[in-house]
């Protein structure tokens, strides 16, 4: 680099050479103060230097302390100094003593020895670290120089991260950026200084300096910030219409941009808005431990994080059923590696298929059941309406109908926010299926439920995962309509309360999670994107295309006129009086529905939902654009 001194290493070994002689008549003039007994001794000196300049040199050598660029000595360095200048100096003693032994030379002090170690470390080191010093001053000049028209840089955190980014800076002056100050929330770093650049305050105090400093831009070196602090940040910077950028990488940042090709690592309960669901475990270990457990669609994103918290109850054995094999496999591979004493059985079967369910069951004779698999990709099923009657609703009939025969004692179904007033294929095929779970429920009264909640983030089929792949290819992200809201919820959260419900389950229960206000997914992606690094509307752009028929802007959790209990715990609650069918009615129509799909018939099973479902307006128009949110 231009500017920096570039001292070749044939250089630093005269310069060891010279300073091996120093060292080891200064040891002598320190010891004896230039008097008679400096001379009586100096011909132990010249053995010493002998040795000393064959082997001090060598063990540097062999120590890589030529192969170094000191202009950017660390403490890495300088451990390597004190290693390499003690283990020279511990060889040299043991030789001088050994010849002094053999009566080669007569007199040695053997503080001197000690002295030259000492006088050894500082040479040795004062050298090198000189050329550091010597850098940091010609890059520091440098940036002063460019003082007048630099862009003046408020660092919020002052970790690491903020010290490497102040660091480089200033040794890259061409960057045109001078740091100002620090902003950091640890009292302790307070009014302290990192590489001369003070902590002035807290990240509160963010709207105050950037005027008091005359910022002219704002970086935010926390690469393991929380989304509310990103987003604390970034709102102070939108409004005082100053730029700001994250961290997630600091080549990226030093070059004076983000690429989106490797950008922050964004948690997904950034995206929540609010803090993660309350976890209660007390009612769930007595509904599980010790009991034979299945789950259907154990492959899936709800069903795998099912499989994972129920391991940690102890089941005496737990039954994987999905359909896919791959995703099992996968399943099974992370359950074995997190609990290899438990007994594990991955069964790849089809919910239709009503023979192969209950070979299973009488084989395994399962206790507890938590069906998880259904079609939920709401565009897709609008485009295989018979796959979605026969695998949600089919399939759940008859897993429902083997738990009977078989008495399984407890049987959790998981539901959707879009079973409520449907206006889709899949909303409707789930809100069938929670029919016949109840009814059975009720009819042989079995201690059987539904658990219903909304989206859930970072699922596969889920939103941000696409979102996160439109954001890595540069964009543009797509939304069917401004002001659509959707509740959301992370895969942890989720399970965790069916878990909780499943344990308060008496028999016919309707569960509804609490998943806090509805988000508006333009304001989600806006964070998805800041979060990532990235600035909407400027990186990423953000396109509507347009609602679809039969698409809704908000979800419900609830019909209209129910009333809803607390339970134990606050974030689960507990329906009552829902319109739903009665038991033969429900029978009745899977039964027409099934016989339609078979069929083939699509508007008469459209006919049956809108004819069935309280509020229900199904449309049958295939989506636009497969890639934007329903």
């Amino acid at each position: 680099m231009r500017g920096r001194p570039n001292i070749r290493n044939k250089y630093l070994l005269v310069g060891d050479i010279v300073l091996i002689l120093i060292s080891i008549l200064g040891s002598y003039a320190l010891r004896f103060e230039l008097g008679p007994l400096f001379f009586q001794y100096l011909p132990s000196a010249i053995w010493i230097v002998i040795t000393s300049l064959v082997i001090k040199p060598l063990v540097y050598y062999l120590f890589g302390m030529y192969r170094r660029m000191w202009m950017y000595a660390s403490v890495q360095e300088l451990k390597l100094i004190i290693i390499s200048v003690t283990t020279a100096s511990v060889i040299v003693s043991s030789i001088v003593i050994s010849l002094l032994s053999f009566g080669i030379f007569e007199g040695l002090p053997r503080s001197v020895l000690v002295i030259d170690w000492i006088l050894s470390l500082v040479f040795v080191g004062g050298i090198r670290f000189s050329l550091r010093i010597i850098g940091d001053s010609i890059a520091v000049g440098a940036a002063q120089i460019k003082n007048g028209n630099q862009r003046r840089l408020l660092i919020v955190g002052a970790g690491d991260a903020g010290a490497l980014v102040v660091r480089e800076i200033q040794k890259n002056p061409q960057m045109n950026l001078l740091p100002v100050g620090f902003l950091d929330d640890d009292p302790a770093k307070q009014k302290q200084q990192i590489f001369g650049i003070p902590v002035v305050g807290t990240i509160t105090d963010l709207p105050n300096f950037l005027e008091k400093l005359r910022i002219d831009e704002v970086i935010i070196a926390i690469p393991s910030a929380p989304g509310r602090v990103v987003r604390l940040v970034a709102d102070i910077c939108r409004l005082k219409k100053i730029p700001f950028r994250t961290m997630p990488g600091i080549y990226e940042l030093l070059g004076g941009s983000v690429n989106v090709n490797r950008l922050r690592e964004v948690d997904i309960t950034d995206l929540l808005r609010r803090q993660p669901t309350y976890m209660n475990e007390e009612i769930i270990g007595s509904s599980i431990s010790g009991k034979i457990v299945l789950i259907t669609g154990a492959g899936g994103s709800i069903g795998k994080e099912l499989c994972r918290q129920i391991s940690r109850w102890g089941p005496s054995e737990l039954i994987m059923v999905g359909h896919g094999e791959n995703s099992i496999f996968e399943s099974l591979l992370d359950l074995k590696e997190s609990f290899p004493g438990l007994s594990i059985i991955p069964i790849i079967a089809d919910m239709r298929d009503k023979n192969r369910l209950k070979q299973i069951f009488t084989k395994h004779q399962p206790h507890v059941v938590f069906h998880a698999a259904a079609h939920k990709h709401v565009p897709l099923m609008e485009l295989n309406i018979e796959e979605a009657v026969t695998n949600n609703i089919l399939g759940t009939t008859n897993l429902v109908d083997i738990c009977i025969q078989q008495d399984v004692e407890k049987f959790v179904m998981i539901s959707s926010d879009k079973a409520i007033r449907p206006k889709n294929v899949m909303g409707a095929s789930k809100r069938i299926s929670e029919m016949v779970v109840l009814n059975a429920a009720r009819k042989y009264n079995k201690s059987y439920c539904v658990v219903r909640f909304g989206n859930v983030l970072g699922s596969r089929g889920s939103v941000v995962p696409l979102f996160k792949r439109q954001i890595a290819k540069g964009g543009p992200i797509t939304i069917t309509h401004p002001d659509m809201k959707r509740y959301f919820m992370t895969i942890p959260e989720a399970v965790y309360l069916v878990l909780q419900s499943a344990g308060m389950a008496i028999g016919g229960e309707t569960f509804v999670l609490n998943m806090g206000d509805q988000i508006k997914i333009v304001d989600l992606v806006e964070d998805l994107i800041r979060l990532s690094g990235l600035e909407p509307g400027r990186d990423i752009e953000i396109v509507f295309t347009g609602s679809r028929p039969g698409e809704k802007l908000e979800e419900d959790l609830w019909d209209e006129g129910l009333t809803f209990h607390r339970t134990s715990h606050p974030d689960i609650y507990h329906l009552s009086n829902q319109d739903d069918l009665e038991i033969d009615e429900i029978e009745k129509i899977v039964s027409e529905l099934v016989n339609m799909a078979s069929k083939g018939n699509i508007s008469e099973i459209v006919n049956i939902f809108d004819q069935t479902i309280p509020g229900a307006q199904i449309r049958k128009t295939p989506p636009a654009d497969l890639n934007t949110i329903n």
